[in-house]
């Protein structure tokens, strides 16, 4: 685990670590560097962000925006945002979108250089016609069940189709007729001819096209057969000039296969593959299939729910670009596959707003407390500053009357040993204000819930300084009853009760772990008068409850929410101290 302290500014701001690897310093960038030593690309270094548009980004994809246009930036390179929309059936516009606006807030740009593969349809066709002729590709004829069963198995080789024999002319007339939608979906394939005996089934004539009478977001109804993206991926990077294609480990073995596309076609100066570590995060899920199954089956509200780890959920939930960046930083880039703790995550951005962050008051289970010697009537206002981490951010006022909201779990009738809240007898500091002593409750009759707490407060504490010297152990936060507005604040929880969901016994449903307390609302709270011109996505510290960011979604001056970014506890802090 890489320690935070170990992290520092270096003389341009930027953060930097010495010590341990991150997305700028990393066996890809040795790799970059020997290229540039030896010349190889001329000196270029151009990488690429290539998704398929078939889902929403997740925390695992914002590593892999910041390793390219990251390493794209420190070589004085480029970085291409390519989309790879090989198949219409699962890819939709709106995906398209989201991904474009995930990449520009995490603050990078790809200028001029927004593709798709399909705008190489027209020459990725062309290149499968030039296969067909040098006689290494065949239309085959088997279905996708028979095709599985010829693969043979990681320890018995494939078959080879009995249409594999099939001349160039049958082969290039087939084709033909399958772009020219003569055949149903399904019924024909365009395969690789390679070797149906390698230990890499990859490497076992892998389907390069498939029928799909199905409508693209881009080309419309132009084509009906479309590229197997282990097909158009390298094809494309080839066309776009990509030195450096780097990919997560589980394309590894696909790499053979990239380069015997490239090699059969005679191209020249062909990308370089290199594989790293996915990301794996505890608690949550990594898999687009797995999260749109759980937008879709309503275990989520959508793909911005702030439970999600997709960037558009952290987003909303209050992450910063900054945070995310710099734990894509820490946890580096590596050869081995591991798992990161998602406490680290929660470390990054609770550095982030502890010096950004304004600091304010909010009573999220109010109970009332009456000041009976407090005159009525009167308003004071005290002074607090916005960050003490910052104090060019300023001071704000803040109103205090005889009536007050505090939290509920900040008084108890019969306290244990060590309690130094309130209770009956008990002193304690309001934030800013004065030392209240509590004298009695008043209680529902029927139920027997405690609706007030009466108290008495020291004049002579004003700003919660002590007049004599006493020693006052509980300082509690507060807001005026009189100038208090209403919010809702939602709460959450890891989404799931496991570290690895789905993975703790053999059959299991990943499902089965979702953790039914992810959130809780909170309808009946109370905010400081402060709060009243907050921006959609702002965000602040909640004294002693942490760290909450104002709701974009269904925003309300009237009632506002907000939704807890992050609790002020620092599990990871603890971790690396110890």
């Amino acid at each position: 685990m890489i320690a935070p302290e170990e992290y520092k500014n270096n003389e341009n701001g930027e953060e930097t670590n010495s010590s341990a690897p991150g997305v700028y310093s990393s066996f890809i960038q040795d790799i970059i560097d020997k290229d540039m030593e030896s010349n190889k690309y001329g000196g270029r270094v151009h990488t690429r962000f290539p998704p398929e548009p078939n889902g929403y980004l997740h925390i695992g994809h914002a590593k892999s925006i910041c390793l390219n246009f990251g390493l794209a930036k420190r070589n004085s390179g480029l970085c291409n945002l390519r989309f790879d929309d090989t198949n219409p059936v699962k890819e939709d516009v709106e995906y398209v979108e989201s991904i474009q606006e995930d990449v520009k807030w995490l603050g990078f740009e790809w200028d001029e250089r927004m593709f798709y593969a399909s705008d190489y349809f027209g020459r990725l066709y062309d290149y499968a016609i030039a296969l067909i002729k040098a006689g290494k590709a065949y239309v085959c004829d088997l279905k996708a069940d028979q095709i599985r069963e010829y693969r043979g198995t990681l320890t018995e080789p494939g078959k080879e189709s009995p249409y594999r024999t099939r001349t160039v002319e049958e082969n290039l007339e087939l084709f033909e007729r399958m772009k020219n939608g003569e055949f149903e979906d399904g019924s024909r394939v365009l395969r690789a001819k390679i070797d149906m005996s390698s230990p890499n089934l990859n490497m076992r004539d892998p389907v390069m096209y498939r029928i799909m009478h199905a409508t693209h977001h881009r080309t419309g109804d132009k084509w009906c057969i479309y590229p197997m993206y282990d097909y158009a991926h390298p094809i494309s990077d080839y066309i776009e000039g990509i030195t450096h294609s780097i990919c997560t480990l589980e394309f590894e073995d696909h790499r053979p296969l990239y380069d015997w596309f490239l090699q059969a076609l005679e191209l020249k100066e062909c990308p370089q593959q290199i594989e790293f570590a996915r990301l794996n995060l505890n608690y949550t899920v990594m898999s687009k299939r797995k999260l749109l199954q759980l937008v879709k089956e309503g275990h989520v509200s959508g793909w911005d729910d702030p439970r999600m780890p997709t960037i558009s959920g952290l987003r909303r939930r209050g992450y910063t670009p900054e945070s995310i960046r710099d734990f894509c930083d820490r946890i580096g880039v590596a050869k081995t596959t591991s798992t990161v703790d998602i406490a680290l995550l929660e470390h990054c951005i609770r550095e982030d707003l502890n010096i950004r962050a304004p600091r304010v008051m909010a009573v999220l289970r109010p109970v009332k407390v009456i000041i009976d010697n407090y005159p009525e009537g009167q308003v004071e206002w005290f002074q607090s500053e916005n960050n003490p981490e910052d104090p060019s951010m300023g001071s704000r006022s803040i109103p205090f009357s005889r009536e007050i909201y505090i939290e509920q779990d900040d008084f108890c009738e019969n306290p244990p040993k060590k309690y130094f809240r309130l209770a009956p007898g008990a002193e304690v500091r309001l934030k800013h204000a004065y030392f209240i002593r509590c004298e009695h409750v008043v209680k529902d009759e029927k139920t027997g819930e405690i609706i007030e707490i009466h108290c008495t407060y020291d004049p002579e504490s004003k700003g919660g300084n002590s007049p004599d010297g006493r020693k006052v152990k509980g300082t509690l936060h507060w807001v005026s009853v009189q100038h208090a507005l209403d919010a809702e604040i939602r709460l959450y929880d890891h989404l799931f009760t496991v570290p690895n969901p789905g993975e703790e016994k053999d059959g299991a449903d990943f499902k089965d772990n979702l953790n039914p307390a992810s959130l809780e609302l909170l309808s009946n709270c109370k905010i400081e008068p402060s709060l009243a011109d907050a921006k959609p996505g702002s965000k602040f510290q909640f004294l002693r409850m942490g760290y909450f960011s104002l709701d974009e979604v269904g925003y309300s001056k009237e009632k506002p929410i907000f939704n807890r970014i992050v609790a002020l506890k620092d599990s990871w802090a603890k971790i690396v101290k110890m």
